[in-house]
């Protein structure tokens, strides 16, 4: 259900959530499901093929998904597994379609015409406008045919979906017992008895280890590990401030104006003549009249725009782009832009649009005087200099670790420096050094695994400082071996020996419970119980002792229900004496309403899992 779960709440849930709401939110449904060769087919589903490039697409857009949830750190992400779970999406997605098509639930091009003209993102003055249309589809690289056949199978996704999610049945009796569960009150009475007094009397044989080992070796799974030693340098450490001369103040003033005037911005203007309404042969006549009517000057540019262009959103302006990016249009035209000069003029270039003419005008920039850029310079010296000298630092002391193999070169060259070492690191260690994305990446190389023990070259940290690192042992992934679980399993044992132990001590006044007053058997146990108050669930409890007070049964008055948790190094007693379930009856009925529509999204999304599920089943998948 997860994987399918995900789909929902995911890229299509986002897909179909703004289909007919925002068009703009549409850009790169095609590239998930473009043209490919049968050489490129990752999964073929009833004889429709998913392409290895939709596979990738998708991978990709998952895991930059979890990356931002894990800041960045692609260490820690599962790649094979965000490559199986966009490849699952995809055949749910397929399976779903083809159903679909099979129930005849499908748009004409009528209606999805008529609903995209219905869409403000194309609509100017309250009108449908024929150019925003075209700059949307130019933007994003499809043909309107492409874009109404993508919208056909979301729109038909959508209906099939929402046909198995919004009608799924929820009774009265079903909420009325979830929301009991999610209220009930429980007043508690918890007494703690420590296990250390029972641990001094056990003791554990050889053989009851290799027993409890070989019959929970699961239980003994270890990730891959490394011991490191490291050594951090800051440039605090080998950096002074060094003054700033006037020869440099000027070279850096004058690479400022330089770079000014590079950047200053660019009027991009064209003329577009299509093939729309004429053959190949026609259009580029026509482009090459044009450009040697505006190359003779017998024909301005912004005229020829107005007259030949067949861009109605710029012909009017002089053929100026007004909001121009790299990319739009062709690698052609932005190459065409990238070797103009101010002011020069193109022959006309071919794109997938037609041919253009460019002209390309620099609106002169405006620079700042030296003095009032004097003192922001001045301190971009000094940094520079300061990385430069820092950065001649690390490269000296690189040497040495590298040549030497040791990491002791830096501690005997910067006598501020510190060799640290730590054991058992993990890709999910949090540690302010050995966290980071880059050391990680070269404490758990291919290299290390298979043997590399030499001190790393430097490393640059997120904070500017460097690193070097060196990994002395490496622990691979798999089961723990018996000589290093040793000590856990007889403190495993340990354990629940005492458990047991202090449990069998009070099992007599636990019995009593059952049939005598709490406060009789409070008064005669000697078990020191402290009134912990009310709870609902989820509401702050120890998880263990959540599961105890809430698995026993409602006590008569006068009495307690009691169980026992465990947990580390100690035994809790736990003791119920009453049980409020009326508080469901507090809930307003817009809070019964908000709960009825979770928990009929919930079924909803486990009848639509279950029924792609037997989709994917029937279907042939190869």
């Amino acid at each position: 259900m997860e994987s399918f779960r995900t789909i929902i709440k995911g890229w299509l849930g986002k897909v179909l959530l703004v289909l007919f709401l925002t068009p703009l939110a549409l850009v790169g449904i095609e590239g998930y499901f473009g043209s490919h060769n049968k050489a490129d087919v990752a999964k073929s589903v009833n004889g429709q093929d998913i392409p290895k490039k939709d596979v990738e697409n998708l991978t990709k857009t998952y895991k930059d998904q979890y990356l931002s949830m894990a800041h960045g750190d692609e260490t820690i992400l599962n790649q094979p597994f965000i490559q199986q779970t966009a490849l699952d999406t995809l055949i749910a997605r397929t399976v779903l379609l083809q159903q679909a098509e099979k129930l005849g639930i499908s748009l004409s091009d009528g209606q999805i015409e008529k609903m995209l003209a219905q869409q403000p993102s194309f609509q100017e003055n309250g009108k449908f406008s024929q150019t925003l249309y075209e700059n949307y589809l130019r933007s994003v690289g499809m043909t309107s045919q492409a874009l109404i056949t993508s919208l056909r199978q979301d729109h038909a996704l959508k209906m099939l979906t929402s046909s198995i999610n919004g009608t799924a049945l929820v009774s009265k009796a079903d909420i009325n017992q979830i929301a009991t569960l999610q209220t009930e009150q429980r007043t508690l009475h918890l007494a703690s008895i420590k296990l250390d007094d029972y641990k001094k009397e056990i003791t554990v044989t050889n053989q009851e280890i290799a027993d409890y080992y070989n019959k929970h070796q699961n239980s003994f799974k270890q990730v891959a590990s490394v011991d490191v030693d490291y050594v951090v340098l800051s440039p605090v450490q080998v950096v002074t401030n060094a003054p700033v001369t006037d020869a440099e103040l000027q070279q850096a003033y004058k690479a400022f104006v330089e770079k000014q005037q590079k950047d200053a911005k660019r009027d991009i203007k064209h003329i577009l003549i299509t093939t729309d309404a004429r053959s190949d042969a026609d259009a580029q006549k026509l482009a090459n009249d044009v450009y040697a009517k505006i190359s003779a000057g017998t024909l301005s540019f912004a005229d020829a725009a107005k007259q030949y262009s067949d861009d109605t959103s710029s012909k009017n302006e002089g053929g100026l782009l007004a909001a121009y990016q790299a990319g739009v249009f062709s690698s052609e035209f932005d190459q065409a832009i990238n070797s103009l000069a101010n002011g020069q003029i193109s022959k006309p270039v071919k794109t997938q649009y037609g041919y253009h003419i460019i002209e390309v005008s620099t609106v002169a920039a405006t620079v700042p005087s030296f003095e009032s850029e004097k003192a922001r310079l001045t301190a971009e010296v000094q940094k520079s200099k300061a990385a430069n000298a820092y950065s001649d630092a690390v490269n000296s002391l690189n040497e040495m670790v590298v040549s030497s193999d040791d990491l002791t070169a830096i501690t005997q060259e910067v006598k501020s420096t510190h060799l640290e070492s730590v054991k058992g690191v993990t890709l999910a260690t949090g540690h302010p050094v050995l966290s980071d994305p880059n050391v990680k990446t070269r404490i758990f190389n291919d290299d290390v695994k298979n043997g590399d023990r030499n001190a790393s070259s430097n490393i640059q940290l997120a904070n500017g400082d460097t690193v070097w690192v060196k990994v002395r042992n490496y622990h691979a992934a798999g089961i723990k071996p018996l000589a290093q679980a040793t000590a856990d399993v007889k403190a495993k044992l340990i354990e629940d020996k005492a458990y047991q132990a202090a449990k069998a001590k009070i099992a007599q006044s636990l019995d009593a419970f059952k049939t005598q007053p709490a406060a009789q058997v409070v008064a005669s146990s000697g078990i020191k119980f402290e009134d912990a108050g009310t709870f609902t669930r989820s509401q702050g409890l120890k998880r263990e002792i959540e599961r105890a007070a809430f698995s026993v049964t409602t006590p008569k008055d006068g009495f307690w229900s009691v169980t026992t948790a465990k947990l580390p190094d100690e035994l809790v007693v736990v003791g119920v004496s009453n049980v409020n379930s009326t508080t469901a009856n507090a809930l307003t009925p817009e809070q019964l309403t908000e709960l009825s529509k979770l928990y009929q999204q919930f079924r909803g999304q486990q009848e639509l899992d279950d029924y792609t599920q037997y989709l994917k089943s029937k279907a042939k998948i190869k």
